[in-house]
């Protein structure tokens, strides 16, 4: 080879050898600057497109009865995420989505078609709603563990416990009114992704840490039950609009049952009405109609006037100005005790006029009418009792039997239950307790006596007055139970015409109230009828409810018979009144 040859060959040789040298000094300085330099950066990316932060959420606590049984509780559901960056067409699956969940197409298409590796696509499904995207077998879509809103009971109480929405927090109810104490506690956490798009750990003990506080109610699900069953019967055998069924323990103001129907089933509460879902018992008011009788005796008799005072009763009709007041039937002189058993309304009003327009309006709100119990349950009315300044001359005799004022149904049982507890007014409960997710008792509610409204003579005597309403020729004799005294009231108010001034003539509110037994009552109770048909006084349709729904109770809660107490009364007459 010659020399030039040579010398050409090293020459090349160098120039490789310093190409190699440069790349390799270049590569170094690369891997240099990727692994010292950058390294934070791309670590930050490479997690990124593997993990993500997401707020989770506690599992919401439950809502338990009396007896610790669960009212509302939270069960496994399944949640939908999406991988979009894994989706090949966004449109065709979006579309599939769609349909099932009934999602909006436009908004579905925009989440799934970014370059995302992780998205929400929808919470909390329906079992039957995850099997069927299970089926597709869509490529990017993946299904997630979460929890959702369960109701065992169905309809049971739904009225009072109320319902969560989409986002597990509540729309109803008690659900609404503690949502912040039954809602667990939220954190961002960061959760990792397989290549895939699906979440690889999220941390269940952290789950399990944040879930939140539960609610122990004073309700008590079997009576609850037996006055739910009870009230349906009530109001279809009457064709009537509604009802509502109240038990209270007088003694502490412990509410164990508030039943309405219609009803609805909480875990779909969409198929229904609207209207359905308010608790109607303490969001309504109405006019009383005779109940009301009883508080206005109260008034007399703590005014100096005997159960024995009589009064003339106009031979059933009697003219104040330019009205005129009627009764059922034609009465002379009756007693105050007669006034209450034959549900006089003339009665009544007499003993108004003899005490005072000031009189009967100071102790009706000293017995809660006209202002809200506090019950703790979510727009509750405080009914309407015009100041006593205001009446007019009709109006003082109107409210004396039950007309002209409007009432709760929680406020007409807790002022029943203050003459059945020895004329001391209570506090309603509703909520027992509050307990944390470790079930420690973190908040005790106790029965509270708000004031003494009548003495205790009073209360005996009123008592005993209403005993003679559950007796032969009194009009609530159908309330009668064999072994123990009633002691009770009835009611028929006319409904106040919508709009206009005057009552509906053939639309009615039928009402029996009252407690038992009568020495030491164990239980008071309200019930509430709206618009029944054909039979429409509170003795024909309110009271036999009572009579059923007590006599259940009384052997659920095994109050044993009054010694010597049989049943005083034969089940003829009804209610005239």
């Amino acid at each position: 080879m010659s020399k030039d040859n040579n010398k050409k060959m090293k020459q090349r040789i160098i120039v490789i050898q310093v190409l190699m040298v440069s790349c390799l000094f270049l590569l170094g300085a690369k891997s240099f600057d990727v692994q010292i330099f950058k390294a934070k950066d791309l670590a930050r990316k490479a997690e990124n497109d593997y993990s993500r932060y997401i707020e989770v959420k506690g599992e919401r606590g439950q809502i338990l009865d009396r007896g610790m049984n669960k009212l509302a509780t939270s069960i496994d559901a399944v949640s939908i995420t999406a991988c979009p960056s894994k989706i090949e067409d966004p449109k065709a699956v979006a579309k599939k989505l769609s349909s099932i969940l009934g999602l909006n197409h436009k908004k579905l298409i925009e989440t799934l078609s970014s370059q995302r590796m992780f998205a929400w696509v929808a919470r909390r499904i329906s079992p039957d709603q995850a099997k069927q995207i299970r089926q597709l077998n869509l490529n990017g879509i993946y299904f997630e563990n979460d929890s959702k809103r369960f109701y065992p009971n169905r309809n049971l109480a739904a009225q009072v416990i109320g319902f969560t929405g989409n986002e597990d927090s509540g729309l109803e109810g008690l659900e609404f009114k503690y949502n912040s104490v039954l809602e667990g506690s939220s954190v961002k956490v960061r959760i990792k992704q397989d290549g895939n798009g699906g979440i690889l750990d999220l941390d269940k003990k952290r789950r399990d840490e944040l879930k939140g506080k539960s609610i122990v109610l004073t309700i008590d699900k079997k009576i609850q039950f037996l006055s739910e069953q009870t009230l349906e019967r009530t109001v279809k055998n009457h064709q009537a609009k509604s009802g509502m069924v109240l038990v209270m323990r007088p003694q502490t103001g412990e509410l164990l049952s508030i039943a309405h129907f219609p009803e609805f089933n909480p875990n779909n509460f969409k198929e229904f009405d609207r209207e359905i879902f308010r608790n109607r018992a303490v969001t309504d008011a109405f006019e009383p109609g005779s109940a009301m009788k009883v508080f206005t005796a109260a008034a007399a008799l703590e005014n100096g006037f005997a159960p024995k005072s009589i009064f003339f009763c106009e031979n059933g009709t009697y003219k104040i100005g330019t009205f005129t007041i009627h009764d059922t039937h034609p009465y002379d002189w009756l007693s105050i005790n007669q006034i209450i058993k034959f549900s006089s309304n003339i009665g009544a009003a007499k003993i108004v006029e003899t005490i005072g327009d000031k009189a009967l309006y100071n102790y009706l709100v000293s017995f809660g009418f006209g202002e809200k119990t506090l019950i703790g349950s979510p727009g509750e009315t405080s009914g309407n009792l015009i100041p006593y300044r205001k009446w007019s001359k009709i109006d003082a005799s109107a409210i004396s039997f039950g007309q002209g004022i409007s009432v709760s149904a929680i406020q007409l049982l807790s002022a029943i239950s203050a003459i059945a507890n020895d004329g001391n007014l209570m506090k309603p409960m509703l909520v027992k307790k509050i307990v944390s997710n470790t079930g420690e008792d973190l908040q005790e509610f106790h029965p509270e006596i708000l004031r003494r409204i009548i003495s205790s003579k009073t209360a005996r005597q009123v008592k005993n007055m209403m005993s003679l309403v559950v007796t032969q020729e009194g009009t609530g004799v159908k309330a009668a139970m064999e072994g123990y005294t009633v002691c009770g009231k009835t009611g028929t108010a006319q409904k106040a015409l919508k709009g206009q001034k005057g009552y509906s003539k053939d639309k009615y509110i039928s009402v029996f109230t009252g407690f038992a037994p009568q020495e030491n009552p164990e239980l008071a109770m309200l019930v509430v009828i709206d618009e029944p048909k054909k039979q429409y006084y509170g003795g024909d349709v309110a009271a036999p409810a009572f009579k059923t729904i007590m006599a259940e109770s009384f052997n659920y809660l095994n109050i044993p018979p009054e010694k010597d107490k049989p049943m005083i009364a034969l089940l003829t007459t009804g209610e005239k009144n």
